[in-house]
């Protein structure tokens, strides 16, 4: 079985879902029994501003003023979800490779807020799932491109550019032209 974990998903222009469409989705875990990604490209109206502020942060680090929260997925989508770099060492994370993990306790709040240990991060409210075979079974369907995940796309292009970037590194600069789109 091929492991699509630090993948990129990107959503083909007739995906008519609400929330996925024009999604980019970084594909944090993917094996036989299903995958679990972050959608990176769509921000929520929650600014990093309340996060700290809720956390009991009274300073806000510089990098990540008017930042927002992004909108990871439908599932648990009152839960936070930190995608960071470097991979460290906290109380609950899912290691993805050797640069990237997704933490979820609030330890790595309180270590952005005071130290320089995270180097970059996207935070995420809920996440996107998928059941044993249901990616597999969309990918056939043409719902999503793949393409290998990019640290640059992911922590340093501007949120509104982030797909059409992964788009960029398949080749495609206009996604319009692939509507209609099927198997030969």
């Amino acid at each position: 079985m091929l492991d699509l974990s630090n993948h990129f998903l990107i959503a083909m222009p007739d995906l008519e879902d609400s929330l996925f469409s024009g999604s980019l989705i970084y594909l944090c875990e993917h094996s036989k029994d299903g995958a679990m990604g972050l959608i990176i490209n769509k921000p929520s109206p929650i600014g990093m501003e309340i996060v700290f502020t809720g956390a009991g942060m009274k300073q806000i680090p510089a990098h990540f003023m008017n930042e927002f929260v992004m909108m990871g997925g439908p599932v648990q989508p009152d839960r936070g979800f930190v995608l960071h770099t470097p991979v460290g060492n906290w109380q609950s994370s899912l290691t993805i490779n050797e640069e990237n993990a997704i933490t979820t306790s609030r330890d790595i709040i309180e270590s952005m807020a005071k130290d320089d240990k995270i180097q970059h991060a996207i935070l995420t409210i809920g996440y996107s799932s998928w059941q044993k075979g249901q990616l597999e079974q969309e990918l056939l369907d043409n719902s999503w491109l793949i393409v290998p995940a990019d640290n640059h796309i992911l922590f340093h292009v501007p949120v509104e550019e982030r797909y059409q970037a992964a788009l960029n590194k398949l080749g495609i600069n206009d996604v319009n032209f692939m509507r209609g789109v099927g198997h030969a």
